[in-house]
Order: C-alpha cells, then sequence, then structure tokens
C-alpha cells in the first residue's frame, strides 16, 4: 500500500540524482569532532555493496566490507584520552576520506524538550557567552526531522566552543560541559538532539511503546490509533492509485506532476496526542546509534505533566537507548522541571505535581540521576533562563559516579520514608547533603540558609483524603508534619504544583528538596 504511494517521487529523484561519491562518512564523523575514549568505538557509512573499508584513527585500525544495503560499519579498538587532535582516515577502492582535529574524550547526548534545546545565546549571559572560548568543548546538533521510519542519517555538524559559536549550544549542555571540562580537563562533546514542545513517547521507538509490557495500556490506545490510520488509508487508496497513474505519465511526457491527494497523517493520528509521536525517535535518535556515549541527560516533561506511566516509559526507552548505543550501563541523568505559572494555593497541589514525583521515581531505575530545578524557575515563562544551575547541577552527578569525585553531594533531600507517630508525621530523607536547612536561592547566586525561617509548602492528610496546610519543623536529619485539623495523618505532600513558591527545604550543600507525595490517590 505504502509503496503504490511513495514510488514515483523516489523514481523521480533518482533520475536526477547525481552520481554520489564511492565511500561516505556518517555525519557524525567530520572535521572537529569528539570521539569517546576508552570504549569500542563504531565508525560507520555508505559505498557500493561489498566493497571494503579501512578506517584508522590513532593507534588503532579495522576494516569491513559493504552490506548488501552499502552500509559498512569498523569497530575501532578502545583508547585513551586524547587531547591533541588526530587524524581519522576513511579508505575503499582507492578513494582516501581524511577527517581532521579528532579529539578522543567523552560525548554526552542531550535530548529532550524545549528547556534542552534552548540555545546559551537566549539564556542572558553575556559573560559565559565572552569567556566561552573551550576549545576541547565541542556540540553536533542534530537537526530537527520527523519521520514515519527509522531513517540512516541525520544531518548536523561539529563546532568548537568559542565565543562565536557558543551562543548556538544548547545551554543546559554547555554549563555541564563546562563544569565538567574545567574539573577534569577532559575533552567533551555534546551530541543535542532535543526538540521543543515534545512527549517523551516521541522519543521512543514504535517497537518499544507496543511490546513493552508495563506500556500496556498505553500500547491498547497505540494500536486503536493505527487502526483507525489504516482504515483511513484504505478509504483513500483509489484516489493515490489514480494519482500514482498522472505521476507516471506526467513523468513520461515531462509535466509537471500533479498535487498528491491529502494523506492521513502517519503514525497515530490526532486521536492519541499528536501525529508525530514516535517520529523524533525515527529521525533524531536511531540514526545516532550505535554512536558510542559516555552518558545521557535529558530535560522533557512539560508535555507528559500527568505523569501517567512516565517512569514506565522511561524505563523502557533507556532500556531501548541503552541496546541501541550499546552500552547497558549509560548513565542518564534527568531535569526535575523548574517552577512555572502562578503558586497553588490549594494543599492538594496538582498541576505538575505528579510529573515531578514521576520523574523522582525515575531514581528507581539503575544507573540514573536527577538534578531538581524547582527552585530555578519563572512565574512568568516556562523556559527559565537560568541554566546555569541546572547544568552544573546535572554535572555533581556524572563528576562523582563518573569521573571518581565520590566526596560530591549530587542531589537535595529525597523523600524516603514515612512513619505516622500519634497525630504527627516523621518524614526520614536520603541525600542529606551535611545536615537539613531552611534556605533560600535566588537567581544565579549562592543558595542562602535562612535560619529559624517556618517550612513552608508542606499538606498534610488523613484517611478522608482531605488536605490542608501543615505545620513543619525540622529534627535532626527528618522532618516532623503536623496541623491541629488532621488529629490522624496519614500522608503528607511537598511542593506539589506547578510553582511551589517559598518552598525552602535544602541540604547544607545547597541543593534543594524533590517535591513529593508519599499518597497514592
Amino acid at each position: 500500500m505504502n509503496r503504490k504511494f511513495i514510488l514515483i517521487p523516489i523514481l523521480a529523484i533518482a533520475a536526477f540524482a547525481p552520481v554520489q561519491a564511492d565511500v561516505k562518512l556518517a555525519a557524525l564523523f567530520s572535521d572537529h569532532a569528539v570521539l569517546q575514549r576508552d570504549k569500542s568505538l563504531p565508525v560507520w557509512g555508505w559505498t557500493h555493496p561489498g566493497e571494503l573499508v579501512q578506517v584508522s584513527l590513532g593507534a588503532s585500525k579495522g576494516e569491513a566490507r559493504a552490506a548488501a544495503d552499502g552500509k559498512w560499519m569498523v569497530r575501532l579498538a578502545a583508547q585513551p584520552l586524547s587531547k591533541e587532535p588526530l587524524k581519522l582516515t576513511v579508505s575503499s577502492k582507492g578513494e582516501t576520506i581524511i577527517l581532521n582535529d579528532i579529539l578522543l574524550g567523552d560525548v554526552w547526548l542531550c535530548s529532550g524538550q524545549s528547556n534542552m534545546d534552548m540555545v546559551l545565546g537566549g539564556c542572558q549571559a553575556p559573560e559565559d557567552i565572552k569567556t566561552a572560548e573551550f576549545p576541547l568543548v565541542r556540540q553536533f546538533a542534530v537537526e530537527m526531522n520527523f519521520a514515519s521510519s527509522p531513517q540512516k542519517e541525520v544531518k548536523g555538524q561539529w563546532n568548537v566552543c568559542s565565543p562565536q559559536s557558543a551562543p548556538g549550544f544548547t545551554a543546559v549542555g554547555f554549563y555541564f560541559a563546562r563544569k565538567v571540562h574545567q574539573e577534569t580537563g577532559v575533552p567533551i562533546g555534546i551530541l543535542k538532539s532535543a526538540v521543543g514542545g515534545t512527549n517523551i513517547e516521541c522519543w521512543m521507538s514504535q517497537e518499544t511503546l507496543l511490546e513493552t509490557p508495563s506500556l500496556e495500556p498505553f500500547a491498547k490506545m497505540m494500536r486503536d490509533s493505527l487502526e483507525l490510520w489504516r482504515k483511513e488509508t484504505a478509504e483513500r487508496l483509489p484516489a493515490i492509485d489514480a494519482w500514482s497513474a498522472a505521476a507516471k505519465a506526467a513523468l513520461r511526457d515531462g509535466k509537471p506532476l500533479p498535487n498528491a491527494p491529502a494523506f492521513p497523517d502517519y503514525p497515530f493520528g490526532e486521536k492519541l496526542f499528536r501525529p508525530r509521536c514516535v517520529t523524533l525517535h525515527n529521525g533524531m535518535i536511531a540514526p545516532l546509534m550505535p554512536m558510542a556515549l559516555r552518558g545521557a541527560l535529558w530535560y522533557q516533561g512539560e508535555n507528559n505533566a500527568d505523569g501517567n506511566l512516565y517512569v514506565e516509559k522511561t524505563a523502557a526507552k533507556l532500556a531501548a537507548w541503552r541496546k541501541g548505543f550499546e552500552n547497558p550501563d549509560l548513565p542518564y541523568y534527568l531535569v526535575q522541571l523548574a517552577g512555572w505559572q502562578k503558586p497553588n494555593e490549594d494543599p492538594a497541589g496538582g498541576e505538575w505535581g505528579p510529573i515531578r514525583e514521576a520523574q523522582r521515581r525515575c531514581l528507581s531505575i539503575p544507573r540514573t540521576g536527577m538534578a531538581s530545578a524547582v527552585d530555578l524557575g519563572d512565574a512568568e515563562d516556562i523556559h527559565p533562563r537560568n541554566k546555569a544551575d541546572v547544568g552544573e547541577r546535572l554535572a555533581l552527578w556524572a563528576l562523582r559516579d563518573e569521573y571518581g569525585k565520590a566526596d560530591l553531594v549530587t542531589s537535595g533531600p529525597l523523600f524516603r520514608e514515612i512513619k505516622v507517630e500519634g497525630g504527627k508525621v516523621r518524614l526520614v530523607f536520603d541525600s542529606l547533603g551535611g545536615g537539613l536547612m531552611t534556605a533560600h536561592k535566588a537567581g544565579r547566586t549562592p543558595t542562602v540558609e535562612d535560619k529559624g525561617a517556618r517550612l513552608q509548602r508542606f499538606a498534610i492528610a488523613g484517611e478522608d483524603r482531605k488536605w490542608h496546610w501543615a505545620d513543619a519543623v525540622i529534627d535532626g536529619d527528618s522532618v516532623v508534619v503536623f496541623s491541629p485539623e488532621v488529629p490522624a495523618p496519614v500522608a503528607v505532600r511537598y511542593a506539589y504544583c506547578s510553582n511551589p513558591a517559598g518552598a525552602n527545604l535544602y541540604n547544607r550543600a545547597g541543593l534543594p528538596a524533590s517535591p513529593f507525595r508519599t499518597d497514592n490517590w
């Protein structure tokens, strides 16, 4: 069915296409690239089927023959860090490609929606741009590409970080890379693949969404939507067949192609949520695989605000990414959404409460970390400009878990356990960071302790599930919560809304407590 629809345009393009070079590298492999140190390094491209391709980089060499579809892949042996520029040489049938200024360092995938896509030039950070002379930090920005099937290639290029190029870097990625590089000296490659306004499902393959048992409720919706698409497509086949015949005649007679008939949006139609679901995986993730990576950074969630199955989706997506990038231990550090909109004065909370809770629960997935940005938001702007603290908080996880800085505190207090003690509730936390405190943070200035300040944004409920604002006090390494309106409490929520202005529980490392709920109502 689809073949009838796409045959003529493909033939038309092929008829006028120039003859391609005998051997070609994937766009990820170009001058100024940072490639992954200390890991087997896949290098790939295309040539004529059966042709032998030889690749060398530094002390590593390898060869492979192109498959029937022309794709070849050479896996070079792992090599140590190299700040000195290397040459990547690819040869086949007398043709040689030489890439210059290749570094061996750590490559970090930066993905998600608009707050990851947001560039440094939009962050009102002129001093950071002015001083952004980091020749060992580079970015490859993948061009946006929605595709209904997995693509073999992306568009983009490597750029060396400088005051001229830095404004186009992902701001979160820039601040992450700057801190990691300054503290370790390791060359850092930022692989940006992010698009605003996208659900997590957009970054997952159709197979992952349909075949993961924990996602069966979502998969059923997808199957129903696919069935609708097939039905609508079948109804329009006569018009498509007629167009195909007319197009063939037009090509034969040298006449312009007729306008193609309307065709249902693929793959899922608007009934589900938006027609481009999964298509960013096809266009902007699948073609990157199996690029050797050190880890992945993720800033997304605004489009999944209800938090429904978000932990399960994250686990399924990450499992697929780890398989595709051939790294079962791929670190994955996510951002817990920043504050936005007017504060909600309903103690029950809501709005972005569920997605932040789901993001916190993603820490149950092995080799994950979370940087909370709840105190870094802007009530008037869903794209807060303070991306410096976001990137640097993500960097804390990497520096501790990937670069050996074991003494670093990576997170603010994380809820662990609730204990009911008569008419009060005691909350126990992990990641104490030297102890609990009340504090506040303004802009990019360091967190300031507010000694004696009253804890805010705690709500409490009893068996009736009615929420009331509560008093809360720090008691050693725990917090005691109570309210005269709830004599027999069973549950607590903290900072459980889109903009929990005034939430002031921190640890002494200056990091905010993650919003949380103890109930599952």
